[in-house]
């Protein structure tokens, strides 16, 4: 049976939970806000489904790209209301016309975010755009291979660990009627701490007020506060376009239209690193243990296709950027070529190692911030999210020079003299450091 003795090594893909034969499996929330399967022993028939569909447990090797593209869907309304240049949507398209089915992630009610199914274009559009969060897979595993068996076509976009508990439950067979669709991802923030960010900025919550929280038994009841009924949220866009450009993108909440005229009305609108959720997330203080050693980047989930935004191509390629957002696309399988081979894109061929430059979300491991068990501390303490993020993040003017400098020193060795330039300088560094 499943059992998880360090939370790093579950990345909560949900794939033994919908593949156990006996549903004694189930999630349940730690006092951090993630969930972890827990066991019903008394049910559990002992047959390891369980540990042989885990992706941690069950890693493949690795495949490499055989393409490196930057691309910009032509069709610029579709690319402003999108992330990564506006591939899904023709993406998804394709897949609709051949009666297929797409799998992505929308918000609930709550706006916490799980995966659905879309047969139709109207229920595709809302999985469009950057969610920072991960989704609840569900049923989602189970209801795919039903649709892989009878022969339909399925588009499954997911987050790498997520791809790689697909593989997984469907027990590495290859179904020439799945793409798999990744991104390159920075880690999984708490959904309990965006719970309860939301609750405290969108409904008068008040962390002090212990009144507000739901009642909820045990450690975890200050996580699991969530939005009241009279929740004034109509939309959330992690990465808004429309007012800054693509490279400044904005955390946007607007407000629930009681009518057509006040559907645009704005609760809050805040450049990425002025948000406080966002700067917490992007600072690494409250990601999921298992996205600080990831298991699923890099080809190992086996992805038909990778798409991200292109960061850095104004540097690299500026008469391609236009400020509206550029997709990098890593084409892994020859069945993800020819699936992108049917898009309407403006593509201009690129490198692996030029794309390494400016993003992050290669690295296999994203380090934890130093202050990550004292931001949960604050907040079991009564602190609000930003108080909290505030606290952790505080930082002298003078170490942020510093840090900047040494990061804009990185970027300028790698360009000239590559990474393995970047190693010797470090080494030399190093070096001097200790003597």
């Amino acid at each position: 049976m499943i059992h998880i003795l360090e939370n790093k090594n579950c990345c909560g893909c949900s794939a033994c939970v919908q593949r156990c034969p006996k549903q004694c499996i189930s999630l349940t929330e730690d006092e951090e806000g993630f969930l972890y399967p827990s066991v019903d022993e008394e049910m559990c028939i002992n047959c390891g489904l369980c540990e042989k569909v885990c992706p941690i447990l069950n890693p493949s090797d690795k495949i490499h790209p055989q393409e490196v593209l930057a691309v910009k869907n032509s069709n610029e309304k579709e690319r402003m209301a999108s992330s990564s240049g506006g591939v899904f949507l023709p993406l998804a398209r394709e897949i609709i016309k051949q009666g297929g089915v797409v799998f992505g992630a929308v918000y609930d009610e709550q706006w916490e975010v799980h995966h659905v199914y879309a047969e139709k274009m109207e229920d595709v559009y809302p999985m469009m755009g950057s969610k920072y969060l991960q989704s609840r897979i569900e049923n989602a595993y189970k209801q795919a291979e039903q649709f892989l068996k009878q022969g339909r076509d399925v588009l499954f976009v997911g987050s790498p660990c997520q791809i790689a508990g697909l593989r997984t439950f469907l027990r590495k067979k290859e179904y020439p009627n799945l793409l798999a669709v990744d991104f390159l991802c920075h880690g999984v923030p708490s959904p309990g701490v965006w719970r309860r960010y939301l609750a405290e900025t969108y409904s008068g919550y008040e962390a002090k007020d212990k009144s507000r929280l739901q009642a909820t038994a045990g450690k975890n009841s200050v996580l699991l506060s969530s939005l009241n009924a009279k929740s004034p949220i109509g939309d959330i866009k992690f990465r808004d376009k429309v007012e800054s450009g693509w490279k400044k993108y904005r955390f946007v909440v607007r407000q629930k239209s009681a009518s057509k005229a006040d559907q645009n009305t704005v609760l809050s609108s805040d450049i990425h690193y002025e948000n406080p959720f966002m700067r917490g997330f992007l600072s690494n203080i409250y990601l999921r243990p298992s996205c600080y050693e990831c298991k699923s980047k890099n080809g190992v989930n086996h992805s038909d296709l990778t798409i991200a935004d292109f960061w850095g191509i104004n540097i690299l390629e500026p008469d391609f950027d236009d400020d509206k957002g550029i997709g990098l696309v890593l084409v892994n399988t020859v069945k993800g070529k020819n699936a992108f081979e049917q898009l309407q894109m403006d593509v201009h061929e690129s490198t692996l190692e030029i794309a390494h430059t400016y993003n992050g979300g290669f690295n296999e491991h994203t380090k934890a911030h130093p202050k990550r068990a004292l931001f949960f501390l604050l907040i079991q303490q009564g602190k609000t999210v930003r108080e909290a993020v505030d606290i952790c993040l505080h930082i002298s003017l003078s170490r942020r020079v510093v840090s900047k400098m040494k990061h804009y020193l990185k970027i300028a060795v790698k360009q000239v003299l590559g990474d393995n330039g970047v190693k010797v300088v470090k080494h030399v560094l190093g070096k001097r450091a200790s003597c």
